[in-house]
Formats: structure tokens, C-alpha cells, sequence
């Protein structure tokens, strides 16, 4: 599910993928709804291939949305109250309480929780393939 969900340097918010040409992808924004190119010149991360550092080893993100949306009992995080980097990661420690302190910064936590926040408003509601959960 997270594979086609994308994160393009530069643009603000997630873009879910549509299709894909030579050398252009066509998204469309989990935000507004619009629909745009996104050529290969364009940095694009899919939020499949994305983990955080843990004391153990690198969670997926899916897993980490996960443990997020079960923290919160599936409502969003409110920013406002977590102004400052020591409450980011206080309300994140409860989420994942293994994550790696020194490695994962507070804009990482901060950006986490917006994506989260863009997600739910879209409609997520589950973040980890039934597939993927069952083969692990």
C-alpha cells in the first residue's frame, strides 16, 4: 500500500502514484486531489522504502504508522501540542519506544507525524500489506 503512496523533494504533502511514462510519473495529491507530472529530474521517495533507525534494527514505516495510528487510537496527532523537540519525542517514545534517539531527529518525528496526519485524512487506515504482515 505505502509503495505507491510518494513523497516528491519540494512539493508539501503525499502523492498517491497513477501512472507512470518515460521518464514522467503522473500523481495525484492526497491533499487537494490535483493531479500533476513529476519528471525524472524530480527527487521522489516512496514511503515503501522508507524505515527509522531503531536501538535494535530499522523499522519499516509502515510499521511505525502502525504503532502510531494504535498509540492514538486511530485519531491525529495534534502538532500544536507538541511544540518543542522534547515533546515530539516524548509522544514518539510511546509510539516506538525503542527508536534510536541519537540517529532520528525531531524534523524526522515532526514529518512522520504530518504524513500520518495527510494519511488519515485520505481515508488510511492500515499501513502494512496483509501480505507483508503475514510473511513476517
Amino acid at each position: 500500500m505505502l509503495a505507491t503512496i510518494l513523497s516528491i523533494s519540494g512539493k508539501p504533502g503525499l502523492f498517491r502514484l497513477l501512472s507512470q511514462g518515460k521518464g514522467t510519473l503522473i500523481v495525484e495529491s492526497l491533499v487537494d486531489n490535483k493531479r500533476l507530472p513529476v519528471h525524472a529530474k524530480d527527487r521522489v521517495v516512496s514511503l515503501g522504502d522508507i524505515t527509522m533507525y531503531t536501538i535494535e534494527d530499522d523499522m519499516p514505516l509502515g510499521e511505525v504508522l502502525t504503532a502510531v495510528y494504535k498509540t492514538f487510537e486511530g485519531k491525529p496527532v495534534d502538532l500544536v501540542a507538541h511544540p518543542s523537540s522534547v515533546e515530539l519525542y516524548e509522544s514518539f517514545g510511546k509510539c516506538v519506544p525503542t527508536f534510536d534517539r541519537e540517529r532520528v531527529y525531531a524534523s524526522d518525528v515532526k514529518k512522520l507525524f504530518t504524513w500520518y496526519n495527510i494519511l488519515l485524512a485520505a481515508g488510511f487506515t492500515t499501513f502494512v500489506d496483509e501480505e507483508q504482515a503475514s510473511a513476517e
